[in-house]
């Protein structure tokens, strides 16, 4: 804190302000000497989880300015707007619903095979039963007719 005293700001503002900050260095020659101290950056921040962008600079508005387009960003999907994990987490996301989508088409398919199936099995079923149905009823008429043709001669005979 006594440090600070002993040196004079060369700048013309001599309030110590968050754009006006120092620091002094002790030079060669022994003399303390002020360093301004430039403002920090926060840096790029991911827009899903708040965490720290890896392989983005973090550097202010006007130095983002000057600098090209690759030291901004990432070279994958989301480069410069969402941290690494977080795209992964969208990619296995997105996925996952894409399988689910395909696995409820399936089960639709599955479901209205059965149910055609089990239909046509239902219209197998009662064709089975109106063919035995026919087929006694043919059986009857044929063992009434044959019944009472072979029932005549034998009566007569006896």
């Amino acid at each position: 804190m006594v440090k600070n005293i002993r040196v004079t700001r060369t700048r013309r503002n001599p309030y110590n302000t968050n754009s006006n900050k120092i620091t002094t260095v002790k030079t060669p020659g022994g003399r303390l000497k002020v360093q301004y101290v430039n403002k920090r950056s926060k840096g790029p921040k991911c827009g899903d989880c708040g965490g720290k962008i890896h392989g983005v600079p973090s550097l202010l508005p006007m130095q983002l300015a000057r600098v090209n387009k690759r030291v901004k960003t990432v070279t994958r999907a989301y480069g410069g707007s969402r941290c690494g994990s977080c795209v992964k987490n969208r990619i296995l996301r997105s996925f996952l619903i894409e399988e689910q989508k395909a696995a409820q088409k399936v089960k639709k398919l599955e479901a209205a095979r059965a149910t055609s199936k089990n239909a046509v099995n239902a219209k197998e079923v009662a064709a089975a039963a109106a063919k035995a149905k026919d087929k006694k009823a043919k059986l009857a008429q044929r063992a009434a007719r044959v019944g009472s043709k072979k029932a005549a001669p034998l009566k007569s005979l006896v």
